[in-house]
């Protein structure tokens, strides 16, 4: 069975309705990147950090995966598929996809602000005040601006191994998750499913690149049904 490597970004969730701060002008929510999801403003005011956050994890009990996240899913019949999202929602999760790891941290844990390594499933609201089983506060499990990137080498390490590769959904504007493709093995077919594709350094030097520009809920679900529709191979 090959492998299908995906890479998916904000443009998958937010045809859920999940809000995107690239397309609000650098705002999420009416709020400042460098106010919300900066450890500069987790220092310098966590109750609006905490707030921010708490408010997104009800936004995401209000909305459902799309046909996009679910033809993710439908390829499973045939390939072995590893999703590599920078999106922090669980809607890969919750559409059935069973391999996917989250590059930028989970809106629904919290881990120790000392000990990266105490992490909690938590789906409500997080307050000042409660803290980890060593007694520190805890904090959302996000990889903000600014901060590394812990799952970065396990995401190049499958870009590497990937028989297919497809971009969904990101203008491929934030690093290191935008160059991952590099790890890629040249010769191998690449997809790009996005209504207004970027085609950055790294994707310009794919000879195998197939460009969808089309939104993830109408792009993927055809891409799924061609691929599916033929036989499978390895």
């Amino acid at each position: 069975m090959k492998k299908l490597v995906v890479l998916t970004g904000a443009g998958i969730s937010a045809e859920s309705g999940i809000s995107t701060f690239r397309d609000a002008g650098g705002l999420w929510e009416q709020h400042r990147i460098e106010d919300v999801a900066t450890p500069e403003a987790w220092a310098r005011n966590p109750e609006l950090v905490l707030r921010f956050y708490n408010q997104r994890r009800k936004q995401l009990q209000e909305v459902q995966p799309n046909p996009g996240h679910r033809a993710l899913v439908e390829l499973e019949k045939q390939f072995e598929v590893h999703i590599i999202t920078q999106n922090v929602d669980d809607l890969h999760e919750r559409a059935g996809s069973s391999r996917v790891l989250h590059l930028h941290g989970e809106l629904l844990k919290v881990r120790s602000e000392r000990y990266e390594d105490l992490v909690y499933e938590w789906p409500g609201d997080l307050q000042l005040g409660e803290r980890c089983a060593r007694g520190f506060q805890l904090r959302p499990h996000i990889v903000w601006f600014g901060e590394a990137v812990p799952m970065l080498l396990p995401a190049a390490e499958l870009a590497a191994e990937a028989d297919l590769f497809l971009i969904v959904g990101t203008s491929l504007q934030v690093y290191p998750a935008a160059g991952l493709m590099s790890y890629a093995r040249r010769n191998i077919p690449m997809f790009y499913v996005d209504p207004n594709p970027q085609l950055n350094w790294e994707l310009r030097q794919m000879p195998q690149l197939r460009v969808v520009a089309e939104p993830a809920g109408t792009g993927l679900p055809k891409l799924a049904a061609e691929w599916l529709q033929q036989k499978p191979e390895g």
